[in-house]
C-alpha cells in the first residue's frame, strides 16, 4: 500500500517541485546532484511524504531556479495533531 502525504500542504509543495523540476527537464537525481540531497529524498518531498526543513526548502529552490517563497506560497499548516499517517 503506497504511502499517503502527511498533509496536504506538503502534498501540494511537492507538486509545486515537481512540476518545476519537470519544466526544466531535470530527474529527481538531478535534482537531488544540483541540491546536495538523495534522490529518494527527493521522491518522498514530491510525493507530500516529508515534513521539509527551511533548509532544504532553500536548497531546493534554488536547484530549481526560483524564489522559495513561490514553493510555499499560499500553504496552511494543519491543525495540531491533524497529520495523516500512512
Amino acid at each position: 500500500m503506497a504511502k499517503q502525504p502527511i498533509s496536504d500542504a506538503a502534498e501540494t509543495f511537492g507538486a509545486r517541485v515537481r512540476a518545476r523540476r519537470n519544466e526544466l527537464g531535470k530527474s529527481q537525481e538531478g535534482l537531488a546532484d544540483d541540491s546536495g540531497m538523495h534522490w529518494t529524498f527527493i521522491g518522498q518531498v514530491e510525493r507530500g511524504q516529508r515534513n521539509v526543513s527551511l533548509h532544504n526548502i532553500l536548497k531546493i529552490a534554488e536547484a530549481l531556479g526560483m524564489d522559495a517563497g513561490d514553493l510555499v506560497r499560499g500553504l496552511k499548516a494543519p491543525p495540531a495533531g491533524s497529520e495523516k499517517t500512512g
